[in-house]
């Protein structure tokens, strides 16, 4: 199992399950890619993910749960988030349906918000239901076919037609493009959890992705690091191992399946999953002719978006109702453009992330082209995301004890990300949901997972693909 990011840990939960052996190799200390946390001076900050959901039924961290017999420490969040758009107005992502609409109204207006969301959500339901049900997909050999036809069910079969459009289609339907203020807040959500805008995001991800506060979201005390280490030990405690340090250099074919070469050794094992990015999947393979089969699924840096995140610790504020909030800009940030910033502050019961009367905040916004678009000077960039947090009261200047900052260049040098590339792989109108890389790497024993492959983005995502990955090699060989 290369890398430990959450899609990984699940598959090796699962397979470790079923009486296989697994080795988990990851670079980092710290198990969880972009769903952990990292310890700087005595505080907690998220490496990269801050929120979460996909607890609720016939999603997938509920199944992972399920299967495993995990309890995690949650708290549930009641609003999950809040909007703050460009026009002074503040919009709170209230969970309940009905609540969220009639807040969708006082701010868009009454015209058409209720269908529209109506639809989306309905979509939304339908899209997770499937997903789980349907663990053969996409297909890639005649038993898949085979299995996603026993499994079919006449609504499924109606999302088809979700597929070929894209939300800038939908909106267009519900005469609603013509409302600037929306189209820009639906633009912006979507960048959240999509990677990209509605002329470009497909209906059914999108309507998928922009319902994300209607599930139950959740919070974990001492950062997402304690989402993975619950995980960790389930696959120990089933006599699977998880190793750190190991940077993975090589894989390649052999008599009996493969061989990992890191830096501190070479390992053998019958069946391989990488769970880290199609791009490093693709440097690493030894067989030429794999990596040319592999290349058409590859996005280069002009599709794919990094991030500059900052950590901060301030002095706690009254208790917020909301933890994760999104800033809309008028005009574009500086260096990086980007018209929208993702804060997310640490609950403020939680004393393992910082003492009582501090709190760790969480920026980030994106970055286009993360090897074309190199940041120099991060203090330009730092200020102007101050500024703006400041102006929408989120925080003070004055109350910050402690900052750090990170750009592209940190994430490549951290993480080992291609481009130092972050979120997976965007959303394109051209590539349709089959179309994407499926869980087979080499169809002999080789599985991919993690967000460049179906189903893409989040922590929920990443879980649904190690539950696929693991699925197809149980299907294949046991």
């Amino acid at each position: 199992m290369i890398g430990s990011g959450f899609g990984s840990l699940t598959a090796a939960a699962l397979l470790a399950r079923r009486g296989l052996r697994v080795c988990v190799l990851e670079q980092a200390k710290y198990p969880g890619g972009c769903a952990s946390s990292f310890k700087r001076q005595g505080y907690w900050f998220e490496t990269g993910a801050t929120t979460l959901t996909g607890l609720d039924e016939h999603m997938p961290l509920r199944y992972l749960l399920q299967e495993t017999g995990l309890h995690l420490p949650l708290r549930k969040l009641t609003p999950s988030m809040q909007v703050h758009l460009p026009s002074g107005q503040t919009l709170t992502r209230y969970e309940h349906l009905q609540d969220w609409i009639k807040e969708a109204e006082r701010v868009f207006g009454q015209y058409n918000q209720r269908p529209f969301w109506e639809h989306c959500y309905r979509l939304s339901r339908q899209v997770w239901r499937t997903s789980l049900a349907q663990r053969s997909f996409p297909v890639s050999n005649v038993k898949d076919l085979l299995l996603s036809g026993v499994r079919a069910r006449p609504g499924q079969l109606q999302l088809i037609p979700a597929a070929f459009q894209t939300m800038e289609d939908v909106l267009r339907r519900y005469g609603l493009l013509e409302n600037k203020l929306f189209v820009d807040f639906v633009n912006e959500q979507l960048l959240i959890t999509a990677q990209n805008y509605l002329h470009e995001v497909n209906e059914l991800f999108g309507a998928t992705a922009l319902c994300y506060t209607l599930y139950s979201n959740y919070y974990v005390d001492g950062g997402l690091i304690n989402l993975v280490k619950p995980v960790v030990e389930y696959i120990k405690e089933q006599g699977s191992v998880v190793l750190y340090g190991q940077q993975v250099q090589a894989i390649a074919r052999s008599k009996e399946g493969y061989i990992t070469g890191t830096n501190k050794g070479s390992f053998a094992s019958r069946f391989l999953i990488s769970g880290i990015p199609l791009n490093n999947t693709l440097q690493l393979l030894q067989d030429r002719q794999l990596q040319q089969k592999l290349e058409q699924y590859i996005m280069p840096s002009h599709m794919l978006n990094g991030a500059f995140t900052m950590g901060l610790v301030v002095a706690a504020q009254p208790e917020p109702t909301v933890l994760h909030h999104q800033v809309h800009l008028p005009q574009g940030l500086p260096v990086v453009g980007c018209k929208s910033i993702f804060v997310s502050f640490s609950h403020p019961q939680d004393k393992l992330r910082a003492p009582a009367g501090e709190q760790v905040v969480s920026i980030s916004t994106h970055v286009p082209h993360p090897e074309q678009l190199q940041i120099e000077d991060k203090k330009v960039l730092e200020a102007a995301v101050l500024e703006a947090l400041a102006e929408k009261g989120l925080l003070s200047k004055n109350n910050i004890r402690y900052s750090l900052s990170a750009t592209p260049g940190a994430w490549l040098f951290w993480t080992k990300r291609a481009y130092g590339a972050v979120g997976g792989y965007p959303q394109y109108r051209h590539l349709k949901p089959w179309q994407m890389k499926d869980a087979r790497l080499d169809h002999k024993g080789a599985y991919l997972c993690g967000d460049t492959v179906y189903p893409g983005q989040g922590i929920v995502g990443v879980c649904l693909s190690g539950i696929i990955a693991a699925q197809k090699l149980i299907e294949d060989h046991l």
